[in-house]
C-alpha cells in the first residue's frame, strides 16, 4: 500500500462547536436563538487557509456524538482533511458559548471539563511522515496545556526540527486561554511550555498579551526581540487598533490596522492566521504579508461567525486595495 502524500499544511489543535447568539448586546441568560458553527482556533485557521486555496489537514479529536459528527462534516465541507481527527468514545466534543457586545466585548465560556478529545492526542498516534513532510506545521499554545496532548505536540515539533532538508515553516500560535491552564501553574506553566516550543518553531504569532505570556515582555518591540532570541525567524506581534509588528533579524515592519464595523471579534485572529499560512507559503514580502493578514482579520471581525466567515483571496485583495493609503508597511527605525 502506498503512503499518502503529506498535506501541504498540517494543523494541530482544538476543534469543537461554537454556539453564538443571534442577538447582539444581550446576555446569554436572555438570548432566545443561537447559531451553531464549527469552532476551535486550530480548526478555524485550517478553514481560513483552505479558503485561500491551500490544502490543510487537521490533527485533533472529537467525541463520538452528534457534535463530533457535525465538526467532521463541516471540516470536509470547508476544505479541510479530517482523516487525522480521532474519535474519542470517552469524552464529549467541546462546546463554546459567547456573548456579543460590539465593538469590543465578547465574553466567552468554554465547556471543556474535565477534558476534551483534542487534548487526548497521543504521541503514538502521530503521523510523523505528515508532520515532517508538510510544507507548514501550525501548532497552538493551548495544545500544550495538558497531557497527553503536550507530549504529542513537543514530539511533533522535535521531529520536524530534526528532519533532514531545508528548514520549513513551523508556526507556534501563542493562543492563550487562561482557563486551559491549571490554577497552580497559570502563566508560568504556559510560559515554560511556550519557550520550550519556540526553540523548534520558525514563526511565532500572538497579540501583546499572549507575547507577554510567552516572554514576559508586553512592549511590542521588546516582545519581538525576545521571541527572536528564543529561536524563531519571524515574530508577529498583533497590537489591535495599533496594527501589527513583524520582525526578523534583518527587517522590522509595522502595518496599521484598517477601520471596520466590528460585529464579533472572536474569529479575527484565526483569519489572520490563515492568511499568515498562505502568505508564508507564497513567500510574500513581509509588509504585503501583514497587510493581507490584517485585512483578513478585519473582514471576519465584521461578521458574526468564525469558520464559515473566512474570507477569500479576492475579498482580502479588495480590502487591501480599498485601504491602500493605510496598509503600506512602515520600516521601524530602531536607531
Amino acid at each position: 500500500m502506498s503512503t499518502p502524500a503529506a498535506p501541504e499544511v498540517l494543523v494541530l489543535g482544538r476543534c469543537g462547536v461554537d454556539v453564538y447568539p443571534l442577538q447582539t448586546g444581550v446576555g446569554l441568560e436572555d438570548v432566545e436563538t443561537f447559531g451553531k458553527f464549527l469552532g476551535g482556533s486550530a480548526a478555524n485557521v485550517a478553514v481560513a487557509a483552505a479558503r485561500l486555496g491551500r490544502r490543510p489537514a487537521l490533527v485533533s479529536g472529537v467525541g463520538d456524538d452528534p457534535f463530533g459528527r457535525f465538526v467532521r462534516r463541516s471540516l470536509r465541507q470547508l476544505g479541510v482533511d479530517d482523516s487525522r481527527v480521532a474519535t474519542d468514545a470517552d469524552h464529549l466534543t467541546p462546546v463554546t458559548f459567547c456573548e456579543v457586545f460590539p465593538p469590543d466585548r465578547f465574553p466567552i465560556w468554554f465547556y471543556r471539563r474535565p477534558t476534551t478529545p483534542d487534548l487526548q492526542l497521543d504521541a503514538s498516534a502521530l503521523d510523523l511522515a505528515a508532520v515532517t513532510g508538510a510544507d507548514l506545521l501550525w501548532v497552538t499554545l493551548t495544545g500544550l496545556s495538558e497531557e497527553p496532548s503536550r507530549t504529542a505536540h513537543h514530539t511533533a515539533l522535535a521531529a520536524r526540527a530534526a528532519a533532514a532538508g531545508p528548514r520549513r515553516h513551523t508556526v507556534l500560535d501563542l493562543d492563550h486561554r487562561a482557563d486551559f491552564w491549571p490554577a497552580d501553574g497559570g502563566v508560568e506553566a504556559a510560559r515554560t511550555q511556550a519557550q520550550r516550543a519556540l526553540a523548534h518553531a520558525t514563526v511565532a504569532v500572538g497579540n501583546r498579551e499572549e507575547c507577554w505570556v510567552a516572554t514576559g515582555e508586553d512592549d511590542a518591540d521588546a516582545a519581538a526581540d525576545a521571541l527572536l532570541a528564543l529561536g524563531v525567524d519571524l515574530a508577529v506581534v498583533k497590537q489591535g487598533p495599533r496594527g501589527v509588528l513583524g520582525a526578523t533579524r534583518s527587517e522590522r515592519v509595522v502595518v496599521p490596522a484598517t477601520p471596520v464595523a466590528v460585529v464579533n471579534g472572536l474569529g479575527a485572529g484565526d483569519a489572520f492566521g490563515g492568511s499568515l499560512v498562505d502568505g508564508l507559503l507564497a513567500d510574500l514580502p513581509l509588509a504585503e504579508l501583514l497587510a493581507r493578514c490584517n485585512a483578513a482579520g478585519a473582514i471576519v471581525a465584521s461578521r458574526l461567525e468564525c469558520a464559515t466567515a473566512m474570507p477569500t483571496a479576492e475579498e482580502i485583495a479588495a480590502h487591501v486595495a480599498a485601504h491602500a493609503d493605510m496598509t503600506t508597511g512602515r520600516e521601524r527605525d530602531r536607531a
